[in-house]
């Protein structure tokens, strides 16, 4: 490649850039804000794990570890790192290492890149980012009813609706194991209708079957044994907890006894929230209980429940319901006839921002000039700022800025003492 030649990003990683970036921000806030409202404190983890931590929490026989993950081997020391393509097994490592748990259950979030070598699509990128709830050392139902609700108030606070949610449980180990059994035996019995993929599932993971998009494969698959058929008392009690919690917050659901989440590590409640708004890539969040991942990644037996949620898929759905969201603005555009003027401009710009007041800086496109006030005049307009600041120089040498009201539809405009752009600074905000 020519030292001049021209790069660009990889395929499926994406920039995000303004305006699009402070629809993130936007969304960010939300989720923050509602965090707090639920008590969820925020955990960062590294983006880069030892491989080792995603092939024993996730699954040798997951599509993720087998096909998507980016791992390498590190050439200083010969470690077998990967690029995080989940946030689950990363926060379990965390609180394992640093024994979070000593004191007690905690509630936790992250937002962050999360990276899967598939083919990009609508959705669905190379580079992506999640957020995601852990509430670890809760072996309670009412977690998980209260991380479903948690996302529920979410897309409510976001103007979505629409979104369907989908349940199942997965039971307990050994009546897993009996309906895996009672799988395999069945499709033993249907080879001549399951293609390859399937084929080499059915005794690795006979479960991932059942999530075949195949459609030579339904009829086949909507016959297979049904866990929920082999749960015990307690873990359709534990589900009914869950579906009642929900009845009494509203929140409507329905029973999908083919749901099953694409990593390992989940027991009792699953759970997905779909919008058809979105083609194939319908799932917007999911998650469920994750008991024994603690102790597979080697730390004390503790439960826990939790899920992840796409924000590229989030923010499409906002763009295909046309939602309206919170635009930044800022208060005030400085316009400057001439560039002597700047030192003392500025200044006063600095007491206004320090005020909390939002000011853009009028920028010199070449160095001959601020340009004309006209021009000058239409980038304040454009900016949306909700007034005009004009540092004229007669008006300078009086001590003084004259301020034009933008948004009124009057033009109103008003001078200023210098001196006083502390008292006056209020009146500049939107």
């Amino acid at each position: 490649m020519g030292k001049n030649e021209k790069l660009v990003a990889i395929k499926g990683m994406n920039d995000i850039l303004p305006p699009d970036s402070a629809m993130w921000e936007w969304f960010e806030s939300k989720v923050r804000d509602l965090m707090g409202r639920f008590a969820y404190r925020n955990i960062r983890t590294p983006i880069v794990e030892p491989t080792a931590l995603f092939v024993r929490g996730l699954g040798e026989v997951t599509d993720i570890v087998e096909k998507e993950m980016y791992s390498f081997e590190d050439k200083l020391n010969g470690e077998h790192l990967t690029l995080r393509p989940e946030g689950t097994a990363g926060v379990v490592r965390s609180v394992v290492e640093n024994n979070l748990l000593y004191d007690g259950g905690k509630r936790l979030f992250y937002i962050g890149q999360m990276f899967r070598h598939e083919r990009p699509q609508r959705g669905r990128y190379r580079q992506f980012h999640q957020v995601g709830v852990e509430a670890l050392g809760f072996a309670g139902p009412e977690l998980d009813a209260e991380v479903i609700l948690l996302a529920h108030q979410l897309w409510k606070e976001l103007g979505i609706d629409g979104v369907r949610l989908e349940l199942n449980s997965l039971g307990q180990p050994a009546e897993r194991k009996a309906h895996r059994d009672a799988l395999i035996a069945y499709f033993e019995q249907h080879t001549d209708v399951m293609d390859e993929e399937a084929k080499r599932r059915m005794h690795s993971n006979p479960l991932r079957v059942l999530d075949t998009k195949n459609p030579a494969m339904q009829a086949m698959v909507n016959a297979a044994p049904q866990l929920l058929d082999f749960l015990g008392d307690a873990s359709k009690a534990h589900l009914k907890t869950v579906q009642d919690i929900l009845d009494a917050n509203g929140v409507v659901w329905s029973v999908n006894p083919r749901l099953v989440r694409g990593m390992d590590y989940y027991n009792l409640t699953v759970f997905e929230f779909i919008t058809d708004k979105l083609g194939s890539q319908g799932t917007i969040c999911g998650g469920g209980r994750y008991d024994y991942l603690i102790e597979e990644i080697g730390g004390k037996p503790a439960p826990a429940v939790g899920w992840g949620m796409g924000i590229e898929r989030v923010l499409e759905l906002i763009k295909e319901l046309n939602i309206q969201w919170q635009r930044p603005s800022i208060d005030a555009y400085a316009i400057l006839p001439d560039a002597s003027l700047l030192p003392q401009a500025m200044r006063v710009m600095q007491v206004l921002r320090s005020a909390g007041i939002r000011v853009q800086m009028h920028g010199a496109a070449t160095a001959e000039g601020m340009g004309s006030m006209k021009s000058q005049f239409k980038k304040a307009d454009a900016s949306g700022a909700h007034c005009a600041l004009i540092f004229g120089g007669d008006e300078m040498q009086r001590g003084m800025i004259t301020v034009k009201q933008l948004r009124d539809g009057a033009g109103a405009q008003a001078e200023y003492a210098i001196e006083n752009v502390a008292n006056w600074a209020e009146l500049l905000r939107a």
